[in-house]
């Protein structure tokens, strides 16, 4: 069963909360955090993206950039930016995104639950971005962000979640400038109710699972681990043998769409493409007006100007089979191997993906723009799909879920001593 444990968080005054919480260091690149955390010293990036207080071209995985990491954590702790919690708590961490909010329990997972499959994935991680986060977390000896984990929803620890947010105040509670989205958040005070929502973790929650943030969580694992062979002593129960997670419960999770634009028709004309697209799709040309794909297996396509909505044919996959019945798998098989011959998404310069949050317009702009000649746009994976690959020890293809809102990071920091 699932281990999860209270910790003593380490946390922003009220007052600088909101300028202090950051989107997570994998979202943006360097610039887009200069810019975000322009004049706006409490920002967090100046932690998790350290480069941006340096002179702009420097390498972010420099000596110097993690040098400026330990000295602006300590630099936040020493001007009480950040202050730890006295005793061990959980929190509640609320999110809001077109009037749907989401309540997650923060509190710390074991690093042996990961190694031992109780946390399960759901896609594979790249050694050298695992590498880069190891450093972070043991330069700083802390989990600067959090991991964003799900798990089967548990009508007891809702009702514990609706006695504290209903009977109490939040912490902090803001909404973030650039989307909009809100967030909120309670420290759990009462030790009863921690210890049962502990419990119940202990004896219920046959399993976690990572929705987003691999990297992280790999990497805090590892760091767990390395430290673990480095003590004589170990007893499994020290503050580094924990990682610190946000848990939703995954009824109120939604997977919004991962879309991908190709740079060439791999020397095929549009027409021809299109005759190849047919052999295992109906392909209708709808307009110029966007279009989304409205169910499971239905593409939408951008190209030269004009929408297509892509059906794939009985037969072209499998709904018995939780790695077969993705659209993100009959796209990748059946065009963007078969057809456009694009055999490594990992590795491609030919294909890039983008996040349906920023919607489909930016579809259109990217192959308006010639940087790309054709667009795919997919329905949403589900949580039950998610979970399903997990539970069968299976992996989905790259980039294929988006979760948003994505965790403001340093509401709660966790120290590793």
């Amino acid at each position: 069963m699932a281990r999860v444990k209270a910790f003593k968080g380490l946390r922003p005054p009220v007052e600088i909360a909101a300028d202090l919480a950051s989107r997570p260091y994998d979202v943006m690149n360097s610039q887009e955090a200069r810019i975000e955390a322009k004049g706006n010293e409490f920002s967090l990036l100046h932690v998790t993206k350290a480069e941006i207080s340096l002179p702009e071209g420097i390498d972010e995985h420099s000596k110097e950039v993690y040098d400026k990491v330990v000295e602006n954590f300590q630099m936040f702790k020493d001007k009480k930016w950040l202050v730890k919690d006295s005793e061990p708590k959980l929190y509640i961490y609320a999110q809001t995104m077109d009037e749907r909010t989401q309540y997650g329990i923060v509190g710390c997972t074991h690093i042996d639950d990961y190694f031992n499959n109780i946390i399960l994935k759901h896609e594979l991680t790249r050694k050298d971005k695992e590498d880069d986060r190891m450093i972070h977390v043991n330069i700083t000896n802390a989990n600067v962000e959090p991991v964003f984990f799900t798990y089967p929803a548990h009508k007891e620890i809702d009702e514990i979640v609706s006695s504290v947010v209903s009977a109490e105040k939040p912490i902090y509670d803001f909404v973030a400038p650039l989307d909009g989205f809100g967030h909120k958040f309670w420290v759990i005070n009462d030790p009863a109710k921690i210890k049962r929502l502990e419990e119940i973790f202990d004896k219920d929650i046959k399993y976690l699972y990572v929705a987003d943030g691999h990297h992280r969580t790999a990497a805090a694992a590892r760091v767990g681990l390395e430290r673990k062979a480095n003590n004589p002593n170990h007893t499994g129960e020290e503050e580094y043998n924990y990682f610190m997670a946000v848990i939703f419960p995954d009824n109120q999770l939604k997977i919004i769409d991962y879309n991908r634009v190709v740079k060439d028709l791999n020397g095929l004309s549009e027409e021809e493409f299109i005759a190849k697209l047919q052999k295992s799709f109906v392909v209708e040309k709808v307009g110029t007006e966007i279009h989304r794909p409205a169910k499971l297996h239905e593409f939408s396509m951008y190209m030269n100007g004009a929408w297509y909505r892509m059906t794939a044919k009985e037969g072209t996959y499998n709904d018995n089979d939780p790695i077969g019945v993705l659209d993100v798998t009959i796209l990748s098989n059946l065009v963007l191997d078969e057809i456009l011959d694009i055999k490594d998404l990992r590795t491609s310069k030919r294909i890039d993906f983008i996040g349906g949050i920023r919607g489909l317009g930016e579809l259109v702009r990217r192959v308006d723009s010639k940087e790309m000649v054709a667009a795919f746009a997919l329905y949403p994976v589900s949580m039950q799909q998610l979970i399903d690959i997990a539970d069968s020890g299976n992996i989905m293809p790259p980039k294929t879920t988006w979760f948003e809102p994505k965790l403001r990071s340093g509401l709660v920091i966790h120290e590793l001593e």
